[in-house]
């Protein structure tokens, strides 16, 4: 059978996927150039479960924005039309059921490789400098779209091809051409192609397994394939029998390919495990013990090691490998760790970052309620900023960024949490802390803040800043909830600044919120 007729056989058999019709009227409407992003907000909004499931990934870690997204218009509006229309064909993809007919395809070790992969394509090309990583995820997760389609529409056959692939360890794209007539690259272009997507997640699927046949100018869909290419390598250690083969290619590839260093490559290797674990809660597919992609290589050297010895060596082998492998865990616990407390920290201020923030409000929430006590919250915003950046250069900006944050942190309690909520903007949680103590606290801050100098090798700077006061008993008052009091801080810092700025004002509303009394 030809090429033509088989995919026409694909494409008009009735256990093809389709789209949810969300996604489907989406790839159309982004597609016209008159579409507005109200347009794309009000489509998506009509799946009120579809909308719960992408506010939780733009508000994780997955994207790490400053700011609590609240909507689906300004999840458009923030995250933008690709990566919004990215994330409804993520989900649209990791729902596909499984198709009527018996089958031995395992779909859930499918869907674990291909967020595995979209996860390690999103890793790899956040290395490379200026590369577009608006869609990559989405490319990387669709790029064995083709395995799907052949598993629904033609599964005996493609059991077989598994099967042969598994026990005689072919290239799976050879036994394609032989048992089906075309390759599973093949099939999940044309599908998606008759799906509607746009090039820049068509051709990825087309060429992840042989990048050299891309021979288009586009120097960003260039960088696209050979993330997702590489991508596939690094899933491959993962997933497959030899990781130690696909390690060696991958290392060798992200080098020759996209010019990445070895600090670049080993950082990549060692984000791998958590990356994914992570990105499975985030898309509601639970993936079960991870391991470190030091510790697969680790175990694939003792199997190699303990081939062709007698019971005596082997048995020592063991022992000896046993013991490596608990001093490699201890080391990865340790690592892990470091890891997740740099995962909480800005890069550039080294203070609490704005998802840390998020979680210890809502811990601190919680913590008040019970007891009964009062939590304060001060907004800082370094006035001027803009004009500051402007005038002297963003280097110096940063260098300025990093001198207020530990200025802020050197006249805090060490219970009290002092976060980067974005931008020039600095927030700080104050426990137990009524509204004459915060403002007594955050004028101190002020007055520091005015009277520091900061001297880098070239002049001296200073700055000022306005701060916002919130005080309440989240356990007494009505309706109280997390980002009211957050918007209560920020109203006060909109008149701190209103008001000339280089001031403290408190949020005072036309009738108290509580009334509270030791």
């Amino acid at each position: 059978m030809k090429k033509e007729e088989i995919l026409k056989k694909v494409i008009d058999s009735t256990d093809l996927p389709t789209l949810p019709n969300v996604a489907s009227k989406l790839i159309t409407m982004t597609a016209r150039e008159d579409t507005t992003l109200a347009d794309i907000a009000a489509l998506v909004s009509q799946d009120v479960s579809l909308s719960a499931k992408i506010l939780k990934v733009a508000n994780s870690a997955f994207y790490s924005f400053p700011q609590q997204i609240g909507s689906i218009k300004q999840a458009v509006s923030i995250l933008g039309t690709n990566a919004v229309r990215s994330l409804v064909l993520s989900f649209s993809f990791l729902t596909m059921k499984r198709g009527k007919q018996k089958t031995t395809f395992n779909f859930e070790r499918f869907w674990e490789r291909s967020l595995a992969s979209g996860v390690a394509s999103k890793l790899i090309l956040e290395k490379v400098k200026d590369a577009d990583t608006e869609e990559i995820f989405i490319c990387g997760l669709l790029q064995n779209l083709g395995e799907l389609i052949f598993a629904r529409t033609m599964p005996e056959t493609y059991d077989e091809v598994v099967r042969i692939v598994e026990e005689q360890k072919k290239d799976p794209a050879t036994v394609e051409l032989e048992l089906i007539g075309i390759q599973h690259a093949d099939v999940g272009y044309h599908v998606a192609k008759h799906w509607g997507f746009p090039e820049m997640l068509l051709l990825p699927i087309l060429h992840h397994h042989a990048p050299e046949e891309y021979t288009g100018n586009n120097k960003k869909l260039r960088q696209t394939i050979h993330a997702v290419y590489l991508s596939d390598l690094l899933t491959n250690i993962l997933f497959a029998d030899n990781p130690e083969e696909f390690h060696e290619k991958f290392r060798e590839g992200a080098k020759q390919l996209l010019q990445l260093s070895n600090e670049d490559i080993e950082a990549i290797l060692s984000d791998l495990h958590l990356q994914v674990e992570q990105a499975g809660d985030y898309f509601d597919l639970k993936i079960k013990n991870t391991k470190s992609v030091q510790e697969i290589l680790q175990e694939a050297n003792i199997r190699l090691s303990l081939m062709n010895l007698d019971y005596a060596q082997m048995n020592k082998q063991l022992i000896q490998a046993k013991i490596a492998l608990e001093k490699l865990t201890a080391e990865l616990e340790e690592k892990n760790k470091v890891l997740d407390n740099l995962a909480n920290l800005d890069g550039l201020t080294g203070v609490y970052n704005h998802r840390f923030f998020q979680n210890t409000l809502e811990q601190e929430v919680s913590r008040a309620i019970r007891r009964e006590s009062m939590l304060s919250l001060i907004l800082v915003d370094i006035d001027n900023f803009k004009v500051f950046n402007d005038t002297y250069g963003h280097q110096t900006g940063d260098f300025v960024l990093k001198a207020f944050a530990e200025t802020l942190k050197k006249h805090l309690r060490n219970y009290d949490t002092l976060a980067r909520y974005g931008g020039e903007e600095f927030v700080v949680i104050l426990p137990e802390t009524t509204d004459e103590e915060a403002m007594v606290v955050a004028e101190k801050l002020r007055r520091a803040v005015e009277e520091q100098t900061y001297k880098d090798s070239r002049e001296t700077y200073k700055v000022t800043a306005s701060f916002g006061v919130a005080s309440c008993a989240p356990g007494i008052v009505d309706d109280f909830t997390k980002s009211l009091f957050i918007n209560n801080a920020d109203e006060a810092l909109y008149d701190a600044k209103d008001k000339g700025r280089n001031r403290v004002s408190i949020y005072a509303p036309k009738k108290k919120w509580y009334s509270f009394s030791k």
